[in-house]
């Protein structure tokens, strides 16, 4: 029987995770449906299936939003010819983009642009890969963290190599490719601070701390998350055994013979509902505790297409024309204290 569940702290939305679901989530109020948004806009199951039960279709090809459509760009970047396209066809396009993967947009421009060749450690066919391999195909080499930087590269100038990374990976994945890409290219140059995202790290922390006590790590998540995959890998490379969960009816009875204390996290795209089933469904004799190793504090503003539409329907509604209001939240007011879970409990209602 299990004794204790110990809560990872942080877990579960990130702060572009938050921002994204936010922002779909006034595009839903303000358009009639169908919305249409390239990518999931978050990699979580429950979460894009409540969406859709609202009118938000998901798309893979930009050409399948039809002229005139609203459009969303997910939250993991989208290739240049995508943003692109989507202004071609929509009404109107609101990137969701997080701020993390455009800081890393940005450095691959700005290196190749100085003659650097980069290696890019990510994972061949994620969202995030695809659209920052897509801003210099020719000066970019993909590189999984698992295989590691193969003999078979070869740059035109060593002298001038850059490496970045996929912002979800783990953080010993991260350093393994960059040591040994430090061994073969020593003036190789890296983005100013380290490409993988805050949340990523910590919550990477967090699983390391709960190996210590914890006889099993449950981890909430969609298996197309990279960061959730990362933190089942984090566990089990210390030994404890761990797996990834879409929710409580994913938990096999096997795993639990013998436990006492079980570990719970959940990666940056899985509300935290599920947790709470979790915990329920496990039911401790000794109850649940937090186990936290930081606190995070970050915000991201909404994208600035959306606050400049939501401020034209403002000034239109208080002219006395008609138009969709929102509801129940005033526009953009305490948009920092109204958070992704609030926007997605008025959806699904």
């Amino acid at each position: 029987m299990v004794q204790r569940v110990l809560v990872a702290e942080p877990r579960g939305f990130c702060a572009g995770v938050e921002m994204a679901i936010k922002a779909l989530t006034w595009m839903v109020r303000i358009f009639e449906p169908p919305v249409y948004c390239y990518h999931e806009i978050v990699h979580n199951e429950w979460v894009v299936r409540a969406f859709e039960k609202v009118g938000v279709i998901f798309i893979d090809d930009i050409e399948e939003a039809p002229l005139g459509a609203p459009v969303m760009l997910s939250a993991h970047g989208s290739a240049p010819e995508v943003v692109s396209g989507a202004a071609d066809r929509a009404s109107i396009v609101i990137d969701a983009v997080c701020p993390l993967v455009t800081k890393v947009h940005h450095e691959v421009k700005r290196m190749t642009a100085k003659g650097h060749e980069i290696i890019y450690v990510g994972h061949i066919g994620h969202d995030e890969a695809i659209g920052t391999l897509a801003e210099a195909p020719e000066d970019i080499t993909l590189v999984e963290p698992e295989t590691g930087l193969g003999d078979d590269f070869q740059p035109r100038d060593p002298s001038k190599i850059a490496l970045l990374s996929q912002t979800t990976l783990g953080v010993h994945e991260w350093k393994s490719v960059l040591e040994s890409a430090r061994e073969r290219f020593p003036e190789i140059a890296t983005a100013r601070r380290s490409d993988l995202c805050y949340a990523t790290t910590n919550r990477q922390e967090a699983v390391r701390g709960l190996t210590d006590q914890c006889d099993l790590i449950l981890v909430v998540g969609s298996e197309n998350s990279s960061n959730t995959r990362a933190l089942v890998r984090v566990s089990r490379e210390l030994g404890t055994e761990a797996h990834r969960i879409d929710s409580v009816d994913d938990i096999e009875d096997e795993w639990l013979e013998g436990v006492e204390v079980v570990g719970l996290t959940a990666g940056a795209s899985a509300p935290d509902h599920l947790v709470t089933d979790v915990i329920d469904r496990l039911d401790p004799s000794l109850g649940f505790e937090l186990f936290s190793v930081t606190e995070e504090g970050e915000y991201f503003t909404l994208p600035p297409q959306l606050r400049g539409l939501v401020g034209v329907l403002q000034n239109i509604v208080e002219a006395g024309v008609t138009a969709k209001p929102p509801q129940e939240k005033d526009w953009m007011a305490g948009d920092r204290t109204w958070t992704a879970t609030e926007a997605l409990e008025s959806i699904v209602r």
